[in-house]
C-alpha cells in the first residue's frame, strides 16, 4: 500500500493491465497524467499523433491487430470531441478500447469552463460503458472495471472521464491482479444446442456466413473444423476476414454489396444458413425481406440482442462462438455434402471476379501485394474502392490480417489504425491501402510514422476522384458528378517527403513489383502514390435495397445495354 496522485494511479493501472502502448495528446487538463507518463516512459511507450482522431484509431488498429486493449489519452474540450469518430467506429466494430479523458475541476464543471464538454454526454450512444470520476478513491476501481468491460462478452470501447482535482489529488493506492474475463457460455443450454444440431444434420445444402465476433472470439480453428465437418462452403463479411483462412477450398469469398456471386449465389440456393458472430448488416443482407429465402437460418453469437434485430432467425445459440463451435464439433459426425460442393464449385468456375489486366488497376496492385508478401502482411485500408478491392483480392489465412471501418465506414480511419498495428505487431510488414479523398483526410499521421521512423507503407489508389461514390453518380445518378472530381494540384509524392517519409509515384504495371519490393527493403515510413483510372469501379455489385442475389458485374452492364 502506498499514497500516489491520481495521474500515478493512471499509470499504475495501465501497467497493472500490462498496457505496454498509447496513443493520444496532451492539453491542460491532462498535463498532470502526462507528467506521470514522463516518470514511467521506460515502461509505456507514448505515440504523440499529429491528432486526436489518429490516436484513437491507432488505439483502434492496435487492438484489432493484437487482440489486446488499445489505450488513447486526450485533454478535454476539443481534445476530446476529437476522439469521437474513432470511438465510434470502434463501437460499431466491436473493437476493445479504453479511451481516458480529462475534464476540468470538479468545481468548474457545468459552468461553461474553458475547453469544458460534457464527453459522457457526447460518447453515451457510441461506447459500450462510460465513467466520470470525481473521487481520487474511486480511480483506480473505474479504471479496472472499464477494462474488464471493454474485453468482456461481447467487446466495445469504454471511456474514463477524470477531473483535473482528481489526477492531483493522493489516495492510497495498492496493486489488483487484473481480473480474468472468461468466455461467456452461461446462456448456452441444451435445447438449443440440440435444436441447432438437428437443423445442421437435416440440412442437404448448409452455408456458413461468418462475422466479426468469430475474430473476436478467436474461433478461427474450431470455425475450420467445423466446416469441414459438416462440408459447408464458408463466405465472410468484411469483418469476418480471415476467421476462415481465405485460401482454404470451402472458401467462397465476400458476401453481400459487393461480395462474389458465388456466396451470393450459394446463400440464395442453400437450405441452411449457419451464420456465425455476424449480425446481419444491410451491406450485406440488402433486401431483409428476401435474404436467404430458401432457407432455415441458425445464428451463433454472444449478443442476444442481435438475434432477430435484423433477420428472423429459426434457430440461435447465445455464447461465446468459439466455445458453441467446440461444443457442435464434439457431437458431430462427418456430414458428406459431395453434391452440394460440387454445384458452388461450378459457380466459382461460372463467376471468378474479374478485372482489366491490360492496365494498372486497384486490383492489379492487390493481387501483387498479396504475391509479394506471400499473404503475410497485415492490411489496413480506408473507406471506399480500394477497400472492396483490399478485401476482394488479398486472401487473408489468419484473423487480425485486415483492419478496416466496416460499421461506420470511417474515411482517414487507415493510416492511424496502421501505427496502431505496427506497434502492435512489430515484426509484421503492415500496410496501409487508401484512396485520393481518404489519404487527404489523414495524411498528417505520416509525420508520426516518421517521427518514431515506424515503417509502414502506405497505398494510394490515386483516381482522383472519390471513386466509390462516382461510381453510384455513374450507375444510379446519370453521371451528375457532383462534387467529387479531386482533380486538382495536390501532390502526394511531394506532401509525404516534406513529412518525412520517403515516397514513390507508379503508373504502370510493371512498376508495382519492384517499387513494393524497394518498399519494403527500405524499412521506413513509404507512402507510393498509384495513378489508376478515373472510372474504375468496384464489381460484383448490389443496388442498395436489392436482393444480393441480383449481384451485377460489368459483363452484365454491357449484355443489358445490348
Amino acid at each position: 500500500m502506498k499514497t500516489l496522485t491520481g495521474a500515478e494511479i493512471v499509470i499504475e493501472c495501465l501497467k497493472e493491465q500490462e498496457v505496454d502502448t498509447v496513443f493520444g495528446y496532451p492539453g491542460g487538463t491532462i498535463l498532470n497524467i502526462y507528467d506521470a507518463l514522463y516518470k514511467h516512459q521506460n515502461e509505456i511507450t507514448h505515440i504523440l499523433t499529429s491528432h486526436e482522431q489518429g490516436a484513437s484509431h491507432a488505439a483502434d488498429g492496435y487492438a484489432r491487430a493484437t487482440g489486446k486493449v488499445g489505450v488513447c489519452l486526450a485533454t478535454s474540450g476539443p481534445g476530446a470531441t476529437n476522439l469521437v469518430t474513432g470511438i465510434a467506429t470502434a463501437n460499431l466494430d466491436s473493437i476493445p478500447m479504453v479511451a481516458i479523458t480529462c475534464n476540468v475541476a470538479v468545481n468548474l464543471l457545468g459552468k461553461d469552463s474553458f475547453q469544458e464538454i460534457d464527453i459522457l454526454g457526447v460518447t453515451m450512444p457510441i461506447t459500450k460503458y462510460n465513467f466520470i470520476v470525481k473521487d481520487v478513491t474511486k480511480l483506480a476501481g473505474v479504471l479496472r472495471r472499464a477494462f474488464t468491460i471493454a474485453k468482456s462478452g461481447r467487446p466495445g470501447p469504454v471511456l474514463v472521464d477524470i477531473t483535473k482535482d482528481v489526477t492531483a489529488a493522493e489516495c492510497e493506492y495498492e496493486y489488483k491482479k487484473p481480473e480474468e474475463v472468461k468466455r461467456e457460455s452461461s446462456d448456452i443450454t441444451e435445447e438449443d444446442l440440440e435444436k441447432a444440431l438437428g437443423m445442421i444434420r437435416s440440412s442437404k445444402k448448409p452455408f456458413i456466413f461468418v462475422g466479426g465476433g468469430a475474430v473476436a472470439a478467436e474461433a478461427s480453428d474450431e470455425l475450420h473444423a467445423f466446416a469441414h465437418k459438416i462440408q459447408a462452403p464458408v463466405a465472410d463479411s468484411l469483418m469476418g476476414k480471415g476467421a476462415f483462412d481465405g485460401t482454404d477450398e470451402l472458401y467462397t469469398g465476400m458476401i453481400g454489396m459487393h461480395g462474389t456471386k458465388t456466396s451470393n449465389f450459394g446463400v440464395a440456393e442453400c437450405d441452411l444458413l449457419i451464420v456465425v458472430g455476424a449480425r446481419f448488416s444491410d451491406r450485406v443482407v440488402g433486401d431483409a425481406s428476401r435474404f436467404a429465402s430458401h432457407a432455415k437460418i441458425l445464428q451463433l453469437d454472444v449478443d442476444p440482442a442481435e438475434i432477430n434485430k435484423n433477420i428472423k432467425t429459426d434457430a440461435s445459440v447465445i455464447g461465446d462462438v468459439k466455445v458453441i463451435l467446440r461444443r457442435l464439433n464434439a457431437r458431430l459426425d462427418p456430414i458428406n455434402h459431395d453434391q452440394w460442393i460440387a454445384h458452388v464449385e461450378r459457380l466459382k468456375d461460372m463467376y471468378p471476379l474479374r478485372y482489366n489486366k491490360e492496365v494498372l488497376t486497384g486490383p492489379y496492385i492487390m493481387e501483387k501485394i498479396y504475391e509479394v508478401t506471400k499473404g503475410e502482411a497485415i492490411i489496413t485500408t480506408d473507406v471506399g474502392q480500394h477497400q472492396m478491392w483490399a478485401a476482394q483480392y488479398y486472401k487473408y489465412k489468419r484473423p487480425r490480417q485486415l483492419l478496416t471501418s466496416g460499421g461506420l465506414g470511417t474515411m482517414g480511419y487507415g493510416l492511424g489504425a496502421a501505427i496502431g498495428a505496427k506497434m502492435g505487431c512489430r515484426d509484421k510488414l503492415v500496410i496501409n491501402i487508401g484512396g485520393d479523398g481518404c489519404f487527404r483526410m489523414n495524411m498528417n499521421e505520416i509525420a508520426t510514422a516518421t517521427r518514431y521512423n515506424i515503417p509502414i507503407i502506405q497505398i494510394v489508389f490515386n483516381n482522383h476522384v472519390l471513386g466509390m461514390v462516382r461510381q453510384w453518380q455513374t450507375l444510379f445518378y446519370g453521371m451528375r458528378y457532383s462534387q467529387t472530381n479531386l482533380n486538382d494540384q495536390v501532390d502526394f509524392v511531394k506532401v509525404a517527403e516534406g513529412l518525412g517519409a520517403k515516397a514513390y509515384r507508379i503508373t504502370t504495371k510493371e512498376e508495382v513489383e519492384p517499387t513494393l519490393l524497394e518498399a519494403i527493403s527500405l524499412n521506413v515510413p513509404v507512402v507510393i502514390d498509384c495513378q489508376i483510372g478515373t472510372d474504375d469501379k468496384v464489381f460484383p455489385m448490389v443496388p442498395a435495397g436489392k436482393p444480393i442475389e441480383e449481384a451485377f458485374d460489368e459483363i452484365d452492364l454491357r449484355i443489358e445495354q445490348l
